[in-house]
């Protein structure tokens, strides 16, 4: 298909144009070709730019339109000479006052909210990236802090400082492919992550995909040592609304479990490449896995609706399974086999945790 064939069947799609068969086949690319949803997405929001300009245009058409109609100078006049006749005026011309100062106020509110003023960077949504210098500790926290820290330094063992962002990631692969939030790691200088023991690892960035918000990392540190087996399984097929599920993650300096639930096949606005859960999340949960209650990972936490309490959102597994095949296609260093097998079926959620606890990471982000 070429790229204006590909290009008029997206205008088609997006217009309704299509029949019910056309738009399931239409529906079955889109899910199986990553290039082409991308393709659909960034074309509908181009013609929804379109629209915006062209409505905008008009309310200059009409505000000029207005305003040569009004003659503000003798209306000036008319107000500072003779006080008395504000009344009189106000019946004769305020309803195209009314109508010029609503639409100026429109047109005010509508720029702010094109330009991402009121919602930043989308709507209603917020990336759950933790700045590290916001986070305050009290005196006994921060004397517990330095203790560890001369020990650390006694003992031999490398000290690596907070960083400037932090996030969560969790293992791909047992020799140090680690999965993470592309928001988290964007515009970083150095990334370093820190296992629930407090061991921090040197990475070097391998992947990303800004698309699904997906990045991968490579321990590149002589002080690792591989992992055990990955305990957990990673679900190609689609989760179920309201199954039980459960993530954890750094939302603070120590490993935190958040139970749940799926509440949406697809994510904010529709969004297909993300669910909906419902699970406590924070600043610092961005990057963690998302599991069911047999250990499969189904998601990874991104970000949350900021007027909705417990309204959370997880990129979808399965966009992993595209990743792994792209790394491997691309290079003949690195290749990324996902494990096929969970250990945690029928452990309780406690035992669950103590299996699952050492391939979870906070990621340190620095720059």
């Amino acid at each position: 298909m070429s790229e204006l064939q590909l290009t008029e069947l997206i205008e088609r799609y997006l217009n309704g144009e299509l029949n019910d068969e056309e738009k399931q086949r239409f529906e079955a690319l889109r899910r199986e070709n990553a290039t082409v949803d991308s393709r659909i997405t960034d074309h509908a929001h181009f013609v929804g730019l379109i629209k915006q300009y062209g409505e905008r245009v008009e309310l200059e058409k009409r505000l000029n339109a207005i305003h040569h109609e009004i003659d503000v100078h003798t209306l000036t006049e008319e107000l500072t000479v003779h006080p008395n006749w504000v009344v009189k005026m106000w019946r004769n011309h305020h309803s195209k006052i009314s109508v010029a100062a609503s639409i100026a106020i429109f047109a005010i509110l509508s720029t702010l909210y094109l330009s991402g003023y009121f919602n930043k960077p989308t709507t209603n949504f917020t990336a759950l990236r933790r700045e590290m210098q916001s986070i305050k500790r009290t005196a006994e926290n921060a004397e517990r802090s330095n203790k560890a820290l001369l020990h650390d330094i006694k003992s031999g063992k490398r000290v690596v400082s907070a960083g400037t962002f932090a996030g969560s990631g969790f293992a791909l692969t047992s020799n140090g492919y680690i999965i993470t939030n592309f928001h988290v790691i964007r515009n970083a200088d150095s990334v370093y992550v820190q296992n629930s023991a407090g061991d921090s690892y040197h990475t070097k960035l391998i992947f990303t995909e800004p698309a699904y918000d997906i990045a991968v990392l490579k321990i590149d540190d002589s002080a690792f040592t591989a992992l055990g087996n990955i305990p957990y399984n990673f679900r190609k097929g689609r989760s179920d609304v309201g199954e039980d599920l459960y993530t954890v993650g750094f939302p603070g300096d120590s490993l935190v479990l958040g139970r749940g639930y799926l509440s949406s096949a697809n994510g904010l606005n529709g969004d297909t490449v993300a669910y909906q859960v419902s699970l406590p999340v924070n600043p610092g949960n961005s990057g963690g896995p998302v599991l069911d209650g047999k250990g499969n990972i189904i998601g990874i936490i991104s970000g949350k609706q900021t007027q909705v309490e417990g309204a959370a959102y997880a990129i979808k597994s399965k966009y992993l399974f595209k990743i792994a095949r792209e790394i491997t296609k691309d290079s003949t260093n690195n290749k990324i086999t996902l494990n096929s097998k969970s250990s945690l079926t029928g452990l309780n959620q406690s035992q669950q945790f103590k299996k699952l606890k050492d391939y979870v990471f906070m990621v340190k982000v620095y720059n």
